[in-house]
């Protein structure tokens, strides 16, 4: 009898931290790095007879994820006060929505491995984030040391649907949605800083069966490869509780990454444990047409969209695509390089390496790129035409990317115009036959690699300067007449 498979089933909880200047209740800022417990007031530190007034903005970047996505937007949503201890949750509950989330529905699209996926939203809500704990390890007593600036920043949380298969979908899914909010502008991705962050859920079940088993909430996943190996381990070890013939128990875990292991943070919660009500101080928010009218005006062109049509205007690769649209700066950058230089292969091919490569190495992102779109469209564009060999392209890009100058200046200032003179080719090439006799003989004799050596020489005496086409006319003349020589 053979073993039982198990399949996954995995569902993702997305906090996204919503890129307004202000928290969703209050006016202090939301800035990152300040002062532990600066940037605090008495509404979010909870005290007695404060009232929360909403964010307006807060409101609109939610709407603005809702209409990407094809969500639901309810005419009505209400905020809940979701109720639970924690030593950094300062009022003793959150401020969230339970039953009438601001979105519902949606999916994302997504890619693993080439293969097309969807999956499907269940909703997204808004809600206020606690602060955060620390645990200095140094001193003789055990401390634990709280910074409030983080509470009431507005988070927006996604929710899918458990339809995900594979820690590969989990992690391609995470970082399309990464991807989506930088694309609306809603939120700076930053993962360090923690405003992207990932709670996933996962249980595993007999493979072709549709029966749900207790799952796990794995928290503290902080990058796209740390939610991969977490779920992962969770797979292999909920599959051996199964296969010894042990219970699963529903429970929130912590992920370590320095042992590549999950461990139990408590029994998971059901919803009646956080004794959900509508708050008594904020009105139902109402969402008329309009407005969602409005946010639809000012979505930009999605990522998944702009894939396909980079593909398709520009005849590249739907993989070289995906590279070129993964942020709206670099696609923005390709289509301008590329209709500068008349073509968008060419220009394609620059940006995936020599591009890419100076923006990984810039500390100050694309500020640090020195080489500007139109710059190295017009370079590319030279190429083309033949007024710079490829060879001189590279000299050339070299010094753009120290300087910034513009290429049609450099190339002057060097001295690389192209040499297409035929009587200066012709005294060139007799200098390297003269020096090559055994190549020349070689290609006399039927060698025709030998050909591909005397041209490499040419254009390395001519530093790259040489017309190709002219250069390669030039020798094969010279060579002939060499032929004829010999026959005589």
């Amino acid at each position: 009898m053979s073993a039982v498979r198990f399949e996954p089933v995995i569902g993702l909880e997305v906090h996204v931290q919503l890129a307004t200047r202000t928290k969703i209740f209050c006016p202090c800022a939301t800035s990152y790095g300040a002062t532990p417990n600066t940037h605090v007031c008495p509404v979010c530190l909870g005290h007695p007879g404060v009232l929360p007034v909403l964010n307006r903005e807060a409101v609109a970047l939610a709407l603005k994820w809702g209409v990407a996505v094809g969500a639901t937007v309810p005419d009505r949503s209400i905020f809940a006060r979701k109720n639970y201890f924690y030593p950094d949750l300062p009022k003793g509950y959150q401020l969230s929505q339970y039953d009438r989330p601001i979105t519902v529905g949606g999916s994302v699209p997504f890619r693993v491995d080439g293969a097309p996926h969807r999956t499907r939203l269940v909703r997204a809500h808004l809600e206020e984030d606690a602060g955060k704990s620390f645990h200095p390890e140094s001193g003789r007593e055990a401390a634990t040391l709280i910074d409030l600036n983080r509470a009431g920043v507005p988070l927006l949380e996604v929710v899918t649907e458990p339809e995900l298969h594979s820690a590969a979908q989990a992690e391609a899914l995470l970082g399309r949605i990464h991807q989506l909010v930088m694309y609306l502008e809603i939120c700076d991705g930053n993962l360090e800083e923690g405003s992207f962050r990932c709670d996933a859920n996962i249980s595993v079940r007999p493979a072709g069966t549709e029966v749900l088993l207790p799952k796990t909430e794995i928290k503290n996943l902080n990058s796209f490869r740390n939610v991969y190996r977490a779920l992962e381990f969770e797979i292999v070890r909920q599959s051996r509780v199964l296969e010894a013939g042990d219970k699963l128990v529903q429970a929130t875990r912590l992920w370590d990454a320095g042992t590549g292991r999950t461990r139990v943070m408590r029994e998971k919660e059901e919803a009646h444990d956080y004794r959900y009500f509508p708050d008594p101080d904020l009105r139902a928010l109402e969402i008329p047409a309009r407005w969602i009218d409005e946010v639809r005006t000012t979505l930009p062109e999605l990522p998944w969209d702009r894939e396909e049509r980079l593909s398709r205007t520009y005849a590249i690769g739907f993989e070289d695509a995906q590279t070129l649209a993964g942020t709206r700066a670099l696609a923005d950058y390709f289509e301008a390089a590329a209709l500068e230089a008349g073509d968008g292969k060419a220009a394609s091919s620059w940006v995936l390496t020599e591009i890419l490569r100076l923006y990984k190495l810039s500390e100050d992102g694309w500020r640090g790129v020195r080489v500007p779109a139109a710059g190295l469209g017009k370079m590319v564009g030279m190429i083309r035409d033949g007024t710079i060999s490829g060879k001189i392209g590279k000299s050339v890009f070299a010094e753009m990317a120290e300087t910034g100058k513009d290429p049609e200046a450099i190339v002057e200032a060097r001295g690389y115009r192209p040499i297409s003179d035929p009587e200066q080719l012709r005294g060139i090439v007799t200098d390297v036959l003269n020096d090559h006799a055994g190549p020349v003989r070689d290609y006399l004799s039927g060698k025709e690699a030998a050909l591909q050596f005397l041209m490499g020489q040419v254009m390395r005496r001519t530093e790259g300067r040489a017309t190709p086409h002219l250069a390669r006319e030039a020798v094969l003349l010279a060579i002939e007449a060499r032929r004829g020589e010999n026959a005589e």
